[in-house]
């Protein structure tokens, strides 16, 4: 997946779905999160516009965003430079280049869904965290409507073409929150939204 750089800064400021779509979720997300004083790693943070709303919800001491997508990093690293709580990084999920209990919270909002080996993930987010820390993953469900609507946004939306060939995992059926349990996690809250085309599980340590 390569998004355009700044891309999801430009797509609320210009494109009236994708604004009502992240401003929905990202409601949701800081609904959620608990204020940290350490340190919050941001899994997949393209250009750091979520990555801002995580740091100022959480009032955290030092935000690290990582994104696989060196261009994306490049930009929110010139974006961003005048907040020095905020660090993006170019790095693999799947193996995070961090010590054990670096964090006190991991948040990956749609991202899971693109990842070969989303266990490992968990498992690499888990190893990161605190001991009393504390996980926010956010994935489409794939259900009937989101099906529906994912096709004719990738077939016939101008913006649709970033997001072809890219969602290579599923979370149907709970999928999510059952993967979180095997990889050791205890459940705190799991919600559906947008008419259940979204989940959000916030998980402890």
């Amino acid at each position: 997946m390569s998004t355009p750089q700044g891309w999801y800064c430009e797509s609320v400021k210009k494109d009236l779905l994708q604004r009502y779509w992240h401003s929905r979720r990202f409601r949701k997300v800081t609904g959620l999160i608990s204020p940290v004083k350490g340190k919050v790693l941001d899994i997949g943070c393209a250009d750091g516009l979520f990555s801002k709303q995580i740091l100022d919800k959480s009032k955290a001491g030092e935000l690290i965003g990582i994104d696989i997508e060196k261009s994306s990093i490049d930009w929110a690293k010139i974006h961003w430079k005048k907040n020095k709580k905020m660090i993006f990084k170019t790095a693999d999920a799947h193996n995070l280049k961090f010590k054990d209990g670096t964090f006190d919270a991991v948040v990956a909002l749609e991202v899971l869904e693109h990842v070969k080996e989303p266990a490992k993930v968990l498992q690499e987010v888990k190893r990161v965290l605190k001991k009393d820390g504390y996980g926010i993953f956010l994935v489409p469900t794939d259900n009937l409507l989101f099906r529906i609507i994912w096709f004719l946004w990738l077939k016939f939306y101008p913006r649709g073409y970033v997001w072809r060939e890219t969602h290579i995992q599923s979370y149907r059926n709970n999928y999510l929150p059952m993967i979180c349990k095997e990889a050791g996690f205890i459940i705190d809250t799991k919600i559906d939204f947008i008419f259940g085309m979204l989940q959000i599980v916030k998980v402890k340590k």
